[in-house]
């Protein structure tokens, strides 16, 4: 089985990340997580400075501003297919992000890694990636 074959545990539970102005973060991110077929999901009333993001049935990303705004952060969000990483990354130039890195492979990283990465609005660096082959 090759490293693009193997079935991913996944080791990080969910993210949470400051954001310095919640409602143009939550704009931001419902456009751009959607070709990943990210939704935003149901608030919860304990945490009423948060926005979370995920699957219909599980939360893995969230922007809060009860978090302080942070230098050097880094997320990459998985894509089934190379596609959805294009989609990604016109969807984020749409919405107004800086482009950090046009879709495309990057064997630097490992054979069939392709990414793009952008700057959200708090200049976080937001990648989408795809690992599998294309078919």
């Amino acid at each position: 089985m090759t490293r693009q074959e193997t079935v991913r545990r996944v080791v990080v539970d969910h993210v949470t990340v400051g954001v310095s102005d919640l409602e143009a973060s939550r704009r931001f991110y419902v456009v751009v997580l959607a070709p990943l077929g990210l939704v935003e999901r149901p608030g919860i009333a304990a945490l009423p400075d948060e926005v979370e993001f995920g699957t219909p049935d599980a939360g893995d990303f969230a922007i809060s501003t009860a978090y302080p705004v942070s230098a050097g952060l880094h997320v990459a969000f998985a894509a089934e297919r190379r596609d959805q990483v294009d989609a990604f990354h016109a969807a984020a130039l749409a919405a107004g992000a800086s482009d950090n890195g046009a879709p495309g492979l990057r064997p630097e990283y490992s054979e069939h890694y392709y990414g793009a990465f952008v700057l959200d609005p708090d200049g976080y660096n937001i990648e989408a990636v795809c690992h599998a082959a294309p078919a």
